[in-house]
């Protein structure tokens, strides 16, 4: 079943949305942003603890965002994700805050090569538990292949996204998340060939983000998946300043893929604050 998968984008302490591959620390100028929201990570954190909506991801994108991360954990413990700078030293400790599962990505890719030492040491933190852990391979593509992309996107590694990438590493997480960093931000459509390679080749829960741009991309992603990839919204999502997918519409999909009746529990779902009050 195709899921909707929420998420809370952490940067400089702030829920954005940004397009993807635009972040850059070397050259912050050419940061594109889509959306600031004046309501904390928290906020968001309650808003899908309200509605059910498991495996959301909060990612903090840069330095200056575990204090809102680590709020949005005391909101909802063992409810959300959380990747950002995830290491072997600080892996067991996310999870003592809080967190569901730690997502792993730059660090796994030293000079943009995958290591396979540093892999094992995350894995040893977490007492080799693989339920905790979430390998995010974002990526990049190059022509009619995709390579993974580290640090913010920016560096592009060594290591194609392929069958045998997805063999070697999935018996050492509970799941992927992949961001087509190409598409990200852009509302333009996801990458539907990505999409139907994930399918094939995965065989343990995968998220794909990128895109998405209406209630029928979940539609889509189901029919070219067989149901087996889940699917985030940023930009396009009211809650986020989009014009694209209202939340209610989402959270309804993931009623009746569970074989709920979608019913509106009528919490606050937008930027207008209305509903349901922050402590």
């Amino acid at each position: 079943m195709t899921r909707f998968r929420p998420c809370i984008d952490l940067h400089a302490g702030s829920v954005k949305q940004i397009v993807g591959g635009t972040l850059s620390p070397s050259t912050p100028s050419t940061l594109r942003t889509n959306h600031i929201s004046p309501h904390p990570a928290r906020h968001f954190a309650q808003l899908y603890k309200a509605h059910d909506l498991r495996g959301a991801h909060i990612i903090m994108l840069g330095p200056g965002n575990e204090a809102a991360a680590r709020e949005a954990l005391d909101t909802w413990p063992g409810g959300l994700q959380v990747g950002g700078g995830i290491n072997d030293g600080n892996a067991a400790s996310w999870i003592a805050w809080g967190a569901e599962k730690v997502i792993l990505t730059s660090h796994l890719f030293p000079n943009g090569t995958f290591s396979q030492a540093r892999l094992d040491s995350v894995l040893r933190a977490l007492d080799n538990d693989t339920h905790k852990l979430v390998i995010d391979l974002s990526c990049r593509r190059r022509g009619s292949t995709w390579f993974v992309a580290t640090d913010k996107w920016q560096t592009v590694t060594d290591m194609e996204l392929n069958q045998e990438t997805i063999s070697h590493l999935q018996p050492h997480c509970s799941e992927f998340l992949i961001h087509a960093a190409d598409n990200e931000g852009l509302q333009s459509g996801i990458d539907s060939a990505l999409v139907q390679k994930l399918a094939r080749w995965c065989d343990i829960p995968v998220t794909y983000a990128g895109g998405g741009r209406s209630i029928a991309d979940l539609e889509l992603v189901r029919t070219l998946s067989g149901g087996k990839v889940d699917l985030t919204i940023g930009s396009a999502l009211d809650v986020f300043g989009g014009a694209g997918v209202r939340f209610e519409e989402c959270v309804r999909w993931n009623a009746r893929e569970d074989g709920g009746e979608g019913e509106d529990r009528g919490e606050d779902r937008g930027e207008d604050g209305e509903g349901e009050k922050e402590g």
